[in-house]
């Protein structure tokens, strides 16, 4: 006995419309695979284009170590003149390091990767660290203790290259846009940012040594980001 209905409206039997279900299920699948390749095509083309100084080298994901990852941006980014005081308490301002190109580190004697990483920032101090580069690594602790921990701090993981600065109040993290500890800038002789890390990273190894030397080895007159 037959339906009224014609045979092209008539209801698929469920082997049919279990194959159709897998079909749709692997063109999604399908969809969904080529999206991911086409957004991973367009981030390392954005990557390709980003400007870096000649003979400078910056490591990718697939690096050892701390898998250091520097996103130095197309164009230097204007930044608010912070202040903060230096380790005898003299009152200093971000503009007091223009001239030189600094690695701003912004941490904290409380953050366990900020301790990690600081004996390293110190090697880069010494390594290369005068009149045309600084790390400034800039520790928020807050309360009447804060020096005495830094000090301490300083001691007992034998930093002996970085110079003390304080900002009590964390305005220089609120200010600077820092999205968690530790976050480190590297700015230009104009006071702009070049570029930022967030989190963890080795800051004596040869990508970011060859980075920096880069940049130094840019005439003053043709830096990057010369306006």
């Amino acid at each position: 006995m037959t339906s009224g209905l014609p045979e092209k409206e008539l209801p698929a039997p469920a082997p049919v419309r279990s194959r159709a279900k897998v079909l749709l299920a692997i063109t999604g699948v399908a969809v969904l695979a080529g999206s991911i390749v086409m957004a991973y095509r367009a981030g390392k083309s954005t990557d390709a284009q980003t400007p870096v100084p000649a003979g400078a080298a910056v490591a990718d994901s697939g690096s050892n170590k701390a898998a250091f990852i520097f996103n130095i941006h197309p164009q230097p980014r204007a930044l608010p003149n912070i202040r903060f005081a230096d380790g005898s308490g003299r009152a200093m301002a971000l503009q007091d390091f223009r001239g030189k190109f600094v690695l701003l580190n912004i941490w904290a004697t409380w953050c366990p990767p900020c301790r990690q990483e600081m004996p390293t920032l110190d090697r880069l101090q010494a390594q290369l660290g005068g009149p045309d580069f600084e790390v400034v690594a800039l520790s928020i602790d807050q309360g009447q203790q804060s020096l005495y921990l830094v000090q301490e701090f300083y001691r007992q993981s034998a930093v002996k290259s970085l110079a003390i600065y304080l900002d009590s109040s964390g305005g220089a993290s609120r200010d600077m846009g820092a999205a968690g500890l530790p976050t480190t800038l590297l700015i230009d002789r104009q006071g702009r940012e070049l570029g930022r890390k967030i989190g963890l990273a080795e800051w004596d190894s040869p990508e970011v040594i060859d980075l920096i030397r880069g940049y130094l080895a840019t005439p003053k007159s043709n830096q990057p980001g010369k306006q």
